[in-house]
């Protein structure tokens, strides 16, 4: 099952060495196979995002992704975007610039959708209690989804630890996505 690292500035900070001394650590102890630089927030972005590319490429085999912003995840060479669940517009786009797509969802018709319009991967949410998320969806609500798609899903929210990834790994979902399991 694969491993999708999320960033956030409430774990790994916006300090530029200090953020990637935190990143480069989570990639040692948990050897993800995806990561995702995330940060709604930071007005340095763009030179974080090049950061966050620097610790990728020091760790052979895993994949990089620039979250929402198609232009730069081209410029800095990532192997894809994750985008949100209001950018399906964006797919083709980032499809035809050879990027990787990744699409947050959280209903089935959602991840239908991206399927319909050529992403490659799904973010389907939460599978378990995460703050502000909403009511979790499930295991059960998972491995029904993924009856009725053929895109790869990431299970995602409230993934902390190894009994939640041995759930998600038993419902035949293509991996998961966490921000707190990696911190931890």
């Amino acid at each position: 099952m694969k491993k999708y690292l999320i960033t956030s500035k409430e774990f790994y900070t916006d300090t530029p060495d200090i953020f990637k001394e935190k990143l480069q650590k989570q990639f040692e102890i948990h050897m993800p196979d995806f990561a995702l630089y995330r940060d709604k927030e930071n007005p340095n972005y763009a030179k974080q995002a090049e950061d966050f590319m620097d610790v990728c490429s020091e760790f052979t085999g895993v994949k990089s992704f620039i979250h929402r912003h198609v232009e730069l995840a081209v410029e800095l060479k990532a192997t894809g975007v994750h985008l949100t669940s209001t950018q399906f517009d964006e797919i083709a786009q980032a499809s035809a610039n050879n990027l990787k797509v990744i699409m947050s969802t959280h209903t089935h018709e959602e991840v239908l959708l991206a399927q319909k319009l050529g992403a490659n991967y799904v973010t389907y949410s939460p599978i378990f209690a995460s703050p502000n998320k909403g009511k979790p969806k499930g295991v059960e609500d998972l491995q029904a989804l993924l009856k009725k798609c053929t895109i790869k899903v990431f299970a995602l929210g409230g993934i902390l630890d190894a009994s939640q990834v041995q759930s998600v790994s038993e419902s035949g979902a293509f991996g998961f996505a966490s921000i707190r399991y990696f911190y931890s």
